[in-house]
């Protein structure tokens, strides 16, 4: 009996510390907010109001119905659950977010290597550093153009998952006969670049900034002009609206809208239920790496873009909707155009239409 009542003591005041503590935690947020000191949208509001008033009134209702015997053994087995399903939605967020080493035993996805280089594509190249701090570092290619009088310099970026090896050199190939320089980045995670974690265009955002510094202070040939793979659209939309960069224009292929309708798109090919998988996902992977997912939305990012624009989208892609294609393409402000590939999914879209997507390209940057 002792037991008991000191095991309801406990949760009655667990769920009076969290309902005071959701209170307390909005009165802050809306002083902070009239203030002009934070931006209180900016937080997850939802997930941690859930959190706190839920689990508050969740505790006083188990509290009473520990009282009858009968049914401890039904609160015992929704505690289980409760805490199983986030153990399994932390360990499935930290997993696809870190990439391990081969033969590494940690968790992670493989990490994407450069298992090939411009050579074997007939490019000269030279392999460069851009350094971030004493312990990490972007990896870049550098292809000058093919004639001695280059129109310009393209910065190029990958998506999740993807290296400058595994996924930039087909692009490059194209902007390389139309004399364009090339700068090839690996984010951080990946390739010849430092670290082992991605955080989907959020952290990748700064890389973007770092390079396009870079970039102007090598002096390459003007226009600079951002090409972008899927995370790789996310992480120059933010750079541009969070990070202060001005490119002359940017290429996005294959972007996505926010980060929750990215991560609800993808979890079926993996036999998971979109709700409340993607949440769960989206809470714990940003309680781990120190961001708001659920504000992460580069469609809001496009708002600040002002530069020329070309999206390039396949038609057939299952990952991101028309309607998200369209509100990306919307929110610009700048010259905008939208060019659809009718017999393409999430694939890069060089290497399903290249004369397509080749003419497409050429004819964007002959307007610059």
């Amino acid at each position: 009996m002792k037991t008991q009542s000191a095991v309801q003591r406990l949760l009655l005041k667990t769920g009076c510390t969290s309902l005071i503590g959701l209170i307390l935690l909005v009165i802050f947020l809306y002083i902070c907010h009239q203030i002009g000191i934070i931006n209180a949208w900016l937080f997850p509001l939802k997930p941690v109001g859930v959190f706190l008033g839920g689990g508050g009134l969740a505790c006083f209702f188990i509290a009473e119905l520990w009282r009858r015997r009968w049914k401890r053994s039904i609160v015992v087995g929704v505690l289980v659950v409760l805490i199983g399903i986030n153990a399994i939605a932390y360990i499935g967020a930290y997993t696809l977010t870190h990439f391990s080493a081969p033969g590494q035993q940690a968790l992670g996805i493989p990490r994407p290597h450069n298992t090939r280089n411009p050579s074997v594509i007939g490019l000269q190249y030279v392999t460069q550093q851009i350094p971030i701090n004493q312990k990490e570092w972007l990896e870049t290619w550098f292809i000058p153009a093919k004639y001695s009088a280059s129109k310009g310099t393209i910065l190029l970026f990958p998506g999740n998952g993807g290296s400058k090896g595994t996924q930039l050199l087909p692009p490059a190939q194209v902007f390389n006969a139309l004399n364009y320089d090339s700068l090839l980045v690996d984010f951080r995670g990946v390739g010849g670049s430092s670290g082992n974690k991605t955080t989907v265009g959020v952290r990748e955002a700064k890389d973007v900034a770092f390079a396009v510094n870079y970039a102007q202070q090598l002096n390459l040939k003007r226009p600079i002009v951002l090409y972008g793979v899927s995370m790789g659209t996310a992480a120059i939309l933010r750079a541009i609206a969070q990070e202060n960069i001005a490119p002359e224009a940017i290429i996005l292929e294959l972007p996505f809208a926010n980060l929750l309708n990215a991560v609800r798109s993808r979890l079926p090919s993996i036999h998971l239920p979109p709700f409340p998988t993607a949440e769960l996902f989206v809470f714990w992977g940003s309680i781990q790496h120190g961001f708001n997912g659920f504000s992460h939305n580069p469609a809001v990012y496009a708002k600040s873009v002002n530069c020329p624009t070309l999206i390039l989208h396949g038609q057939l892609d299952k990952w991101t909707t028309m309607t998200e294609i369209e509100q990306i393409l919307q929110n610009v402000q700048g010259a905008k155009q939208l060019v659809l590939f009718p017999s393409a999914g999430h694939n890069l879209l060089v290497t399903v239409d290249k004369k397509r997507w080749a003419q497409s390209v050429e004819q964007f940057l002959r307007r610059l």
